[in-house]
């Protein structure tokens, strides 16, 4: 019976933590709601004069993060101090992500408004969470008004898919996305790769693919099962920036995505576009085989969070 009784435990727990992410979460936006009322505030939510709020909002996050994952951030100072687009790899839940946020906003009083899945939107109760957070459906439009306002704007181009169907081997599922490239070509800014290590021990997805992948594509919602919530390390690396040449010509960058192949849409768009995110898709591979071990551990990666020699 004791056997027994632990072993469901622990099961339970596993599949509890991810849920005390999601409780905390609407708690957050409750919080946010009573602030509203409290200090009957209607101004526009990205608008200093929510600052106080984020700022509480950023510390609970950030301590939290400190205890459980015994968090940090490198590489802070790659950020341009003007706008850029910030993309990165999409663990089973973003939960570094949000770590990140609170940190960069602790530190650097700065927002970086964050494309979501329209799947988020349609979630009951988080509206005034998300306003005030810098959550937006992420239209090129919309992408291109916040860049050129001098935001930050970060984007996961694997998205949904990557969250559920990447695993332990950390595979980028991007598909052939390269809108991202083309807004920030657009815009004229940058490209700064990131990458959270052990971002896959922390939450996993059930692998039973083929049935939950089937789901996915028919409903476009994410209806695998999470377990994890282990306190393993969590360490996000801030790669340095990757510049766009407006001097290079279209054959060369032909040749240096595939070699002279002419395969690729034959515009000089659609190249420049395809050639920076093959840039980035590069950079945020060259992040995981520094960082991080494959396929990964959530045993190795609980135990680093005592391993003093890594600095």
């Amino acid at each position: 019976v004791v056997i027994i009784s632990l072993t469901m435990s622990a099961i339970l727990a596993f599949f509890m933590v991810p849920l005390t992410i999601v409780f905390l979460i609407y708690l957050t936006n409750v919080l946010l709601s009573m602030y509203q009322k409290n200090t009957e505030v209607k101004a526009d939510p990205l608008s200093e004069v929510w600052d106080n709020a984020r700022k509480a909002i950023a510390s609970f996050w950030d301590i939290y993060a400190r205890i459980w994952h015994g968090y940090e951030l490198h590489g802070m100072e790659n950020l341009p101090e003007g706008p850029g687009m910030l993309v990165y790899y999409h663990g089973a839940i973003p939960i570094d992500y949000l770590y990140f946020l609170s940190r960069l906003f602790l530190q650097k009083k700065r927002l970086c408004l964050s494309v979501a899945d329209n799947f988020v939107f349609r979630l009951p109760g988080l509206k005034l969470l998300l306003e005030v957070v810098g959550i937006m459906p992420g239209t090129r439009e919309d992408c291109l008004i916040a860049l050129k306002n001098g935001h930050l704007v970060s984007i996961s181009p694997g998205g949904v898919r990557e969250a559920l169907f990447s695993d332990e081997s950390y595979q980028l599922m991007w598909g052939n996305r390269k809108g991202f490239a083309q807004v920030a070509l657009d815009a004229k800014v940058p490209i700064i790769p990131m990458y959270t290590q052990n971002v896959r021990e922390g939450y996993r997805m059930l692998k039973e693919r083929k049935f939950f992948r089937q789901l996915y594509e028919s409903t476009r919602l994410p209806c695998v099962p999470l377990y994890g919530g282990l306190p393993v390390k969590f360490r996000t690396y801030i790669g340095e920036p990757i510049p766009y040449d407006p001097n290079m010509t279209t054959e060369e960058l032909v040749e240096k995505v595939i070699g002279g192949c002419t395969v690729l849409p034959c515009t000089s768009r659609s190249v420049k576009a395809t050639f920076f995110s093959f840039q980035t898709k590069t950079a945020i591979q060259a992040l995981i085989n520094k960082h991080q071990t494959i396929p990964g551990s959530m045993w190795k990666a609980l135990l680093e969070r005592f391993d003093k020699r890594h600095k």
